[in-house]
């Protein structure tokens, strides 16, 4: 498996999250999800409301600064798994943005294959 780096974190940092996020929301419309499903996922993960996320919808701020103002959920640690050849739960704290990116990629995932949102929400 791929090692994060310095680097790695570093450039996704600096990514513009509405850029990204049109590519979140074609790829789950793809697989008969909704817009409302995906805001759903990510404002569960970061605590958001609707209208903080729609602000970097609209390009307003890189994943870095999506992810300092964010309230990550208690249930985080429970989103395990490979997601782009990286192992979620072996990512290091010091790379804490790097696992977050990958932990939100991974109910983006989820979400794709059309699992039930209760289980994307590790609502147990």
């Amino acid at each position: 498996m791929p090692e994060v780096t310095a680097a790695k974190n570093a450039k996704i940092a600096t990514m513009n999250f509405g850029s990204i996020y049109k590519h979140y929301l074609s790829r789950i419309e793809k697989n008969g999800r909704s817009k409302e499903e995906l805001d759903q996922v990510i404002l569960w993960l970061t605590g958001y409301n609707q209208e903080q996320l729609n602000d970097f919808i609209a390009g307003n701020g890189d994943f870095g600064q999506f992810f300092a103002g964010a309230q990550v959920h208690e249930n985080a640690q429970l989103i395990k798994g490979v997601v782009c050849g990286y192992r979620i739960e072996n990512i290091p704290d010091e790379f804490a943005l790097y696992r977050d990116c990958r932990r939100m990629e991974k109910l983006i995932d989820e979400l794709a294959k059309g699992r039930k949102m209760e289980k994307i929400l590790r609502t147990g």
